[in-house]
């Protein structure tokens, strides 16, 4: 199985800002981006995780969606998109299975609320549960993963929690619980392929600025080695919106 998946529930080896993650079977990592609500063709140049943070995103606008980006690859029989900002993996899931495809959604959110997982197939959502509340599941076949469950000592068969987990170690838990979902569908994702992999990226929500290259790059650049200010990453020549607004303040009468 490799490096498998449950070293998500440490928690310093998933990427830096990712909002949550989604998995696809029987469909490539261009489909996934599609489906997921970006459009055919228009993925950026492969970039890494530190990168995205140069992309102009909006996460959060009132009353609107706000910007999501997702960067899509391929590994060990599985599509895989990172999420970023405003994403959609929760709501297009049963889209993203449809047609005999095979998708989870990954949310990696602290203790409460939980952590979640959920599967959904050709189109229909079956199972769901958040990691350490797993007696509280949900989906059309709720109880699929339960036999996996109780076997790894998690619930009882009949669903019900033991006892004794109520002082086990939140992250522990959380590791044997998403050991569950990895052995049962066979899931295997590098950290490295989250956070060092250049990958391509696609805007699936709102209106991201998508530029890899700013034109005024190397000006601004000059600027900010002359007053003091961290240099960008000279790869995709973007500024980020915070040494922009800096230079235009200076800069602008």
């Amino acid at each position: 199985m490799g490096d498998g998946i449950r070293w998500l529930a440490d928690g310093d080896g998933a990427a830096g800002w990712m909002s949550g993650l989604v998995f696809a079977r029987g469909i490539d990592a261009e489909e996934l981006a599609v489906r997921m609500g970006g459009a055919p063709g228009a993925g950026t140049q492969p970039i890494a995780d530190a990168e995205v943070l140069e992309l102009g995103m909006t996460v959060y606008r009132p009353g609107e969606r706000g910007d999501g980006v997702v960067r899509v690859g391929e590994h060990a029989g599985w599509a895989f998109a990172v999420e970023y900002g405003d994403s959609t993996g929760g709501d297009r899931l049963k889209d993203i299975s449809r047609g005999g495809a095979e998708a989870i959604h990954y949310v990696p959110v602290g203790e409460h609320p939980p952590a979640t997982v959920f599967y959904a197939h050709d189109g229909r959502s079956i199972c769901g549960f958040g990691l350490c509340e797993e007696t509280v599941r949900w989906g059309e076949e709720r109880d699929l993963l339960l036999p996996a469950l109780a076997a790894a000592g998690i619930l009882r068969p009949d669903g019900t929690a033991y006892g004794d987990h109520e002082n086990e170690d939140y992250t522990a838990r959380s590791r044997r619980a998403l050991a569950v979902v990895e052995e049962r569908f066979g899931l295997s994702l590098p950290p490295a392929l989250l956070t060092e992999a250049r990958l391509p990226a696609y805007a699936v929500s709102g209106a991201p600025d998508m530029t890899t290259e700013d034109p005024d790059f190397d000006v601004v650049c000059a600027w900010a080695t002359a007053n003091g200010y961290p240099l960008p990453s000279g790869r995709l020549r973007l500024i980020p919106a915070l040494l922009r607004r800096a230079y235009r303040h200076a800069t602008t009468d």
